[in-house]
């Protein structure tokens, strides 16, 4: 008799999901901070830290978001690559600004790592999908954007 899979619980997806992102989106945020935003390695290493604490709780809503999203994607690798960056700049790029201003950009300096951060994930959307996808897989998970998955796993 074979064996049934096991269905992916909401922790596993919860787990996967805020593994990648935090690893994607520490380095990736430590580059956009130093070298375009301009601000000390203090307030990196600060902003980091608010990063991974605020990407603990939005990091499965995220999942979900880009889920949904790439729901309107064809298989064409142009309208995968628009939904990614789409889904991507949509839900972080707001969040991002919180975090590099409560850590001490502002003026220009807030106004450059926004906008670098919204540049960087436009361009970041796609790799960021894909890497997720392969996260989610060595979890056990379905990739998103095909079936997506649901609160109810």
């Amino acid at each position: 008799m074979p064996q049934r899979l096991q269905q992916p619980t909401r922790r596993t997806a919860f787990i996967a999901d805020t593994t990648a992102l935090i690893l994607f989106f520490t380095t990736t945020g430590i580059i956009n901070e130093r070298l375009i935003a301009g601000m000390t390695w203090d307030q990196v290493l600060q902003a980091r830290l608010l990063g991974a604490v605020l990407m603990i709780p939005v990091a499965r809503p995220y999942g979900l978001w880009r889920d949904w999203v790439m729901t309107r994607a064809s298989e064409g690798r142009l309208s995968r690559v628009l939904w990614d960056s789409v889904a991507l700049v949509s839900f972080q790029v707001p969040i991002y600004a919180a975090i590099i201003a409560f850590s001490g950009a502002s003026g220009a300096g807030l106004l450059r790592g926004t906008l670098g951060a919204a540049v960087m994930m436009l361009v970041l959307g796609r790799p960021y999908g894909a890497f997720l996808n392969g996260v989610r897989k060595l979890f056990g998970l379905p990739p998103g954007g095909d079936r997506p998955m649901s609160l109810k796993e």
